[in-house]
C-alpha cells in the first residue's frame, strides 16, 4: 500500500483510461502523450501493489481492484475540481463578508443512505463551514429553495420550475403503505398493480403543494384523494396509516426508514420507478453549493446501485416480509 497520499494526476490518468477504454484516447482527452498516461497507470499500480486494468482486453477494462478504485477516484477528483473552483471564487469574494452556513434541506428521508453520506463527505471536505440541516415538508418541494430558506435540497420528484435545477441521486421502485389489517397488506410479497391501489384512501395535501409532487404521490390519478386526513410529513402519513384513516405512497427505501408497527409496505409492480434528487437554485453562485453538489453526484455514481437495491447495510425493507 502507498505510504503517501495518492497523486491526483495518476488518478486522473487511470480514470481516463477506464472511461475511454483506450490509453491513446485517454491521453488525447488529457492532452498528454500515451507514454505519459501509461507511466501514470503503472506508477499507480506499483504504489497500490495490484493490477488496475486488463491491457489484453479491447477495449481496456478495469480489474476488480480497478473498478473499486475508479469509484474512489471519481469522488476525489470531483472534490479536487470543486476545491479549485472554490479557491478561484474566494479570490473575488469580499474578505470581510460574513460567512453563512450551508443550509441543507431534506424532505422525508431524502435520498436514503446517500443523504448522510453526502453530508458527512462535505463536512470532511469543508470542516470550517457550518452545516445546518432543515427538515422540509411536502409543500416546500420548490419554495424552500426559491424563497432562500435552504441552499441545497434532497427532494422527490424533480421540481418542475425553471428557477431550480436537480441531479438524480437514486432511482427506486414505488410502494404504497397501508394498515396491516388492509386486504392489500396480503400483497406485501407479491406486489400490487396501479389498478389494485385505485380505491385506497390516500391522504390529502394542501392546495399549494406543487402539482408535480401531487402527481407523484397519487401516481398521476387526481381521483385518488379519498381520505379526509391531510399530511405534509412522512410521520403524519404513517399516523394516518396505522390508525386506519389513510394510505400513503413513496419510494422503496421509505420502508427502511419508517418501519412503524401496524404499517405494511407493498411494492407497486407496474408503476414507473421514480428518482430522488438533489436540487439547487439555477442561478446559484455560492461555491459551497457547487462543492456539495459535486460530492453528492460523485457519491451517487459510486453508491447509488447499492442503495437502490438494498441499502448500504444489505438489509431487507422491513420486518413485514417485504424484501428487495
Amino acid at each position: 500500500m502507498p505510504s503517501a497520499p495518492l497523486d491526483l494526476r495518476l488518478l486522473s490518468s487511470f480514470l481516463a483510461v477506464v472511461e475511454e477504454g483506450h490509453f491513446g484516447r485517454a491521453a488525447a482527452r488529457l492532452f498528454l502523450s500515451p507514454p505519459a498516461v501509461t507511466q501514470h497507470v503503472r506508477r499507480l499500480e506499483t504504489e497500490l501493489g495490484t493490477l488496475l486494468v486488463d491491457r489484453s482486453a479491447s477495449p481496456v477494462v478495469p480489474t476488480p481492484a480497478g473498478v473499486r478504485l475508479a469509484g474512489h477516484a471519481r469522488v476525489l477528483l470531483a472534490a479536487s475540481n470543486a476545491a479549485v473552483d472554490d479557491m478561484a471564487e474566494a479570490v473575488r469574494l469580499d474578505r470581510n463578508a460574513v460567512e453563512r452556513p450551508l443550509r441543507v434541506g431534506i424532505m422525508g428521508h431524502g435520498s436514503a443512505e446517500l443523504t448522510p453520506a453526502a453530508i458527512n463527505a462535505y463536512r470532511r471536505a469543508r470542516p470550517d463551514v457550518r452545516v445546518e440541516i432543515r427538515q422540509l415538508d411536502f409543500t416546500e418541494h420548490v419554495t424552500a429553495l426559491t424563497e432562500d430558506r435552504v441552499d441545497v435540497a434532497f427532494v422527490r420528484p424533480s421540481p418542475d420550475d425553471a428557477r431550480v435545477v436537480a441531479d438524480v441521486l437514486t432511482t427506486e421502485q414505488r410502494i404504497v403503505v397501508v394498515p396491516a389489517r388492509s386486504p392489500l397488506a396480503d400483497a406485501r410479497l407479491s406486489g400490487a398493480t396501479v389498478a389494485d391501489i385505485a380505491g385506497l384512501p390516500f391522504f390529502r395535501v394542501p392546495g399549494h403543494t406543487p402539482q408535480t409532487f401531487t402527481d407523484y404521490l397519487y401516481f398521476g390519478e387526481e381521483a385518488q384523494r379519498r381520505s379526509t386526513d391531510f399530511a405534509v410529513t412522512p410521520q403524519e402519513v404513517l399516523t394516518g396509516v396505522v390508525t386506519g384513516r389513510a394510505a400513503g405512497s413513496g419510494l422503496r427505501s421509505f420502508a427502511r426508514y419508517y418501519a412503524w408497527p401496524g404499517a405494511v409496505f407493498v411494492p407497486v409492480v407496474d408503476a414507473p420507478w421514480e428518482s430522488s434528487y438533489l436540487a439547487v437554485r439555477a442561478d446559484e453562485e455560492n461555491p459551497e453549493v457547487r462543492i456539495f453538489r459535486a460530492l453528492a453526484v460523485a457519491l451517487a455514481r459510486e453508491l447509488g446501485p447499492v442503495i437502490n437495491s438494498e441499502g448500504l447495510n444489505g438489509e431487507g425493507l422491513n420486518n413485514e416480509g417485504l424484501r428487495p
